[in-house]
């Protein structure tokens, strides 16, 4: 596919410009014109037609997306054959950015997003997934790329190509060999190929939380490998370090959410979007003399193969053990040295075999 397409017309839609390219499809700025409105138009590459996993998981976004109706879920508007060799999925226009563009776009002018435009955005992130969720659908891959902004600067959630729905193991996991998410927003449980429940968009909606208020990620390292093997080893710096004015409550919704053992997250993406919204911006800052602490213990997780490896991100630092409480904070006191557990360095080359055949599959 290309830009060749401008002018054209796919079923009752004339394109009028192309939006964006990704892996798996092209999307276009298409206009209905029985209608006279402006939609998006997601149309997936010739060469998948004979992949069966990728074609499946398209025709399983169309599905999934045609069941939500949420102000802050992208509406779809059809689904059909284009020619011989390709799908498409017709889906409304939202006439702003994503964001991933928005934040880029403030980190360049040296700028980040203030914590209302944080709180907000995330709130409404979280009421989204509260629907999807109470629909039985976890989204698998909440990051800034996957948020539209519209005019008013409302969040609007996107791309539903990996959702899972509760009870189906027939859409547990992809077919392509690689772990299911992206490695920068990628939970514990993910990280080590557990398929995970509604609480792998919580903790992927923190990492967000975090980004978005400290204006860096939590875990960032050279590699994919790296990041993950953070997100299951090492404890979330305290946003407060990189922006002091972040609320101390704000601060342990971030850390209750990026809880490496699932049962001390917010036990719903509701119970989450409650806790944003009472969260006070004039109450005291969580660099007023607070340090949380905690008493040491390790996650347990299984493994599974399989996800989208996505993202490369900066300087790789050492991995550690993480020390978990009941309410998913850290301590302030290192841990005496313990010996390293073989299931460590079993998940360390469970974790590297998944990314590489994540990578050769791309």
């Amino acid at each position: 596919m290309s830009d060749t397409l401008t002018g054209k017309t796919i079923g009752k839609y004339k394109i009028v410009t192309r939006l964006g390219k990704g892996g798996m499809a092209e999307v276009y700025k298409g206009y209905q014109e029985n209608l006279d409105r402006y939609v998006a138009i997601k149309l997936m590459h010739t060469f998948l037609i004979t992949e069966e996993d990728f074609l499946q998981r398209f025709m399983r976004e169309a599905k999934a997306m045609a069941r939500l109706r949420h102000p802050n879920i992208v509406r779809i508007y059809d689904f059909d054959v284009y020619g011989e060799n390709s799908y498409y999925l017709v889906m409304e226009f939202i006439n702003g950015g994503t964001l991933k563009e928005m934040l880029d776009e403030r980190a360049a002018s040296g700028e980040g997003l203030t914590l209302q435009e944080s709180i907000r955005i995330c709130t409404e992130v979280a009421d989204a997934l509260a629907y999807a969720h109470r629909l039985n659908m976890i989204h698998r891959d909440i990051k800034p790329g996957n948020i539209m902004l519209d005019d008013s600067g409302k969040a609007i959630l996107t791309d539903f190509g990996i959702v899972k729905l509760v009870g189906d193991q027939s859409m547990a996991h992809t077919a392509t060999g690689a772990l299911i998410g992206t490695p920068a927003y990628m939970s514990p449980e993910q990280a080590l190929g557990r398929p995970g429940d509604e609480r792998v968009d919580i903790y992927a909606l923190g990492v967000l939380l975090f980004q978005m208020v400290a204006n860096k990620l939590p875990f960032e390292a050279d590699t994919p490998l790296a990041v993950v093997m953070k997100h299951v080893n090492e404890q979330p710096p305290l946003p407060m370090e990189f922006n002091p004015d972040v609320p101390l409550d704000l601060q342990e919704i971030i850390l209750k959410a990026l809880a490496k053992n699932p049962d001390d997250r917010f036990a719903t993406a509701k119970e989450m979007a409650n806790a944003l919204r009472a969260v006070n911006l004039d109450g005291p800052s969580a660099a007023a003399g607070f340090m949380p602490a905690t008493t040491p213990s390790s996650p347990t997780l299984s493994s599974s193969p399989q996800a989208t490896v996505a993202h490369d991100t900066t300087p790789a630092t050492t991995a550690v053990s993480p020390t978990i409480s009941d309410t998913g904070t850290r301590t302030a006191v290192s841990a005496p040295p313990k010996k390293r557990s073989p299931w460590l360095f079993a998940g360390i080359g469970l974790i590297a075999l998944i990314i590489i055949g994540g990578i050769l599959a791309l």
